[in-house]
């Protein structure tokens, strides 16, 4: 049973986050002046990582391959099921209007929140509990700016060329599956990708993914400067900075998605 002390005390953390976001959204101006350095390398270290996470390529390589098997099953999916109604030909408006509308902001998303966002969290919590943060406040350098700042920062300018990866993975994907492993004729494949595929969605989805990444890096900043508990602590704050950002990326694309498509009732055959 919920008690008014519960009902108050979680009032308290959701003002708590929100005056955080605010706070940090506000410093990213600062950061921008002041913190250039450290920005550049966060932009190096959250697009291909450090440790064992660079030996792999980090963000750049890991959600090349997540869109890249998802475009693949939407062709897959979609050419069988459009298949069942003798339309498989369509399989190139599926790969043109899914892919760009749903699946590669989606899977992008996901790919922010376990990669960049789950490392930021990380890095954040140990600084936490071994006082790092403490000592730069005493030292007069603030925190937010110089840890939050930055990382919105460098995540935002990082998530433009993530993300045109992940959308020419997808789209290229697709293509080989429908057309290599499934026989369809590139002609056909093409002619429907091209017919169908509106310059004006692409744009929208950059702007989705800017605003996914956006969101995911307060989440997990928040989770990490407020880190409590030890290394333990960190483990505990990074699995809740990642359900909560997981849940957030698929609000930002239904609201998203409400807003521009809710209302529309015909497709676009051209640009």
């Amino acid at each position: 049973m919920i008690t008014v002390g519960d009902a108050g005390r979680a009032i308290d953390a959701v003002g708590d986050q929100v005056l955080f976001y605010l706070r940090s959204l506000l410093s990213v101006g600062k950061a921008a002046r002041s913190y250039r350095e450290e920005t550049l390398r966060l932009i190096s270290e959250i697009s291909l990582g450090t440790g064992v996470l660079a030996m792999v390529g980090g963000s750049v390589v890991i959600m090349g391959f997540l869109t890249f098997f998802a475009g693949a099953t939407v062709a897959v999916q979609g050419y069988h099921a459009l298949g069942g109604i003798g339309v498989e030909a369509f399989t190139g408006f599926l790969s043109a209007y899914v892919n760009v509308r749903v699946v590669a902001p989606v899977t992008a998303g996901v790919g922010l929140a376990a990669t960049i966002g789950a490392g930021t969290t990380a890095e954040l919590g140990a600084m936490r509990i071994s006082e790092e943060i403490d000592a730069l406040d005493a030292m007069a350098i603030s925190s937010v700016p110089y840890l939050v700042g930055t990382r919105l920062l460098a995540g935002s300018i990082v998530v433009v060329p993530l993300y045109s990866l992940s959308v020419v993975a997808a789209f290229l994907s697709s293509r080989i599956t429908t057309v290599v492993v499934l026989g369809q004729s590139a002609g056909v494949y093409d002619h429907y990708f091209s017919t169908f595929l509106n310059p004006a969605d692409v744009l929208w989805s950059f702007t989705q993914a800017l605003a996914m990444a956006m969101v995911v890096m307060l989440v997990h900043t928040y989770y990490g400067f407020h880190t409590r508990g030890g290394p333990a602590g960190v483990g505990i704050a990074t699995g809740r900075a990642v359900r909560l950002s997981l849940i957030c990326v698929v609000m930002v694309t239904l609201l998203i998605s409400l807003a521009l498509y809710g209302s529309a009732r015909q497709l676009h055959l051209a640009g």
